[in-house]
């Protein structure tokens, strides 16, 4: 059987755009991912009648109806009492959360106040959902063959809360298993994958392909039904043996999370060390690496050379080199490249000088001209970018291109390059 969702997000400050839904988003995805049709997007802000409205409509056009935000000790978090009073439930003190709440404020020396034990109050006879990462539990039940699940608002805390209690939930609606993994994919677009996967995507049920758009990159979702887990994973294993030989050179991983993840996991595997001299991303490229942990045992550091006098006294690029050349340069990356991998004693480094706007040079090159540089035993290779956008855009395009070729230098895959 085939659900369909409604989403319905319930705060004023949505509204007012004082934060962006991205439960929305999240959770979409994971749906899609469970075979669950997201037929509808909702905003409500904090108002009972209005989301008593939204409420009724959704119970007519979908069966299963997700609300996130509204669940908290505030006098404007009504979401609870408004879905009781719309499915006809009784809105019922649960001791064992309020003992849990007890448990938790004295952990953290701080009172529990009489507004706190709203959250003990949830509707008669629901599946309640723990709240791992806060205090207002979620919960889920079903009302004339609609499904309701409430979750909080906070993305750390739905997120969590969806994988630990509303994925278990939805599971049981059906008989079948339904498991997804995602392909992420860095140098094709969404349009291009489709063309080179345009007669398998159409002539594939189930398990079924279909390429997504991401910022920045793409995404290839492969999903399976199954009457078992084990089955279904052994149809994925089917169909992506099928689409590797014909795309397998753009992705870089799968149920992945960032090309700088997959090359510090390269990177551990191989024992090879990092450093990065950067210009125009500003320290871009160091920042993504430091984020992961147990970075200190890849990367090694990192030079912002962002003047030609930082070039020249830290990183050695040759005055004349620069006047010849310019900062944004083949020839300059490549000095760059080099100079920090010597300085820091690193097997690899990556460089970056370019434009990222709003001007661009003396020289002609225009706003979006970058020049990325790798350097490794063998030699230096520059990779040179033409690229559009804003600033923003072309820092972080830029810090793409050079994991991008650390992940080919350490898989083996040619490198485009000058």
């Amino acid at each position: 059987m085939s659900h369909t969702a409604e989403l319905i997000a319930v705060g004023t400050e949505i509204l007012l755009g004082n934060i962006a839904n991205t439960d929305a988003q999240m959770l979409s995805e994971e749906l899609a991912a469970l075979g669950v049709n997201v037929l509808y997007h909702t905003v409500v802000g904090d108002n009972p009648t209005r989301l008593a409205e939204a409420l009724e409509l959704a119970r007519r056009r979908a069966d299963i109806i997700i609300t996130t935000g509204g669940l908290g000790p505030t006098y404007d978090d009504l979401t609870k009492q408004t879905i009781c009073t719309v499915f006809g439930r009784k809105n019922v003190f649960h001791p064992e959360i309020a003992d849990a709440l007890r448990t938790h404020f004295a952990s953290i020396g701080r009172e529990l106040t009489e507004n706190n034990l709203q959250q003990a109050y949830l509707p008669e006879n629901c599946t309640i959902f723990r709240n791992h990462n806060g205090t207002a539990p979620g919960c889920g039940f079903c009302e004339g063959g609609v499904h309701v699940l409430m979750l909080p608002g906070p993305p750390h805390e739905c997120r969590k809360m969806f994988r630990t209690g509303a994925i278990p939930y939805l599971r049981t609606l059906s008989d079948e298993i339904i498991v997804s993994h995602s392909l992420r994919i860095y140098g094709q677009g969404e349009s291009q994958i489709e063309a080179m996967l345009h007669d398998r995507i159409a002539s594939m049920v189930n398990p079924s392909v279909a390429p997504y758009a991401k910022p920045d990159e793409c995404m290839l979702r492969v999903t399976a039904k199954a009457k078992s887990e084990a089955e279904a994973e052994e149809m994925l294993r089917g169909a992506i043996e099928e689409v590797m030989p014909v795309i397998g050179e753009w992705v870089y991983g799968v149920d992945v999370g960032s090309l700088e993840e997959v090359v510090s996991v390269l990177l551990r595997e191989k024992g090879r060390t990092l450093a990065a001299a950067e210009s125009c991303t500003g320290g871009l490229i160091a920042k993504r690496m430091t984020d992961l942990p147990g970075a200190s045992q890849v990367f090694l550091g990192g030079v912002v050379s962002y003047t030609n006098h930082v070039k020249q006294q830290v990183l050695h690029v040759p005055e004349n080199l620069l006047a010849r050349c310019g900062a944004v340069s083949a020839e300059v990356a490549r000095a760059m490249a080099l100079g920090v991998r010597v300085l820091t004693g690193a097997d690899l480094a990556v460089s970056v000088t370019g434009l990222a706007g709003p001007d661009g040079d003396d020289r002609g090159n225009p706003v979006g001209t970058v020049f990325v540089g790798l350097s490794a035993p063998e030699g230096v290779t520059v990779r040179h970018l033409t690229l559009g956008g804003d600033r923003e855009r072309i820092r972080t395009l830029s810090a793409h291109h050079a994991f991008d070729m650390l992940r080919r230098y350490l898989t083996n895959l040619p490198i485009e390059g000058e």
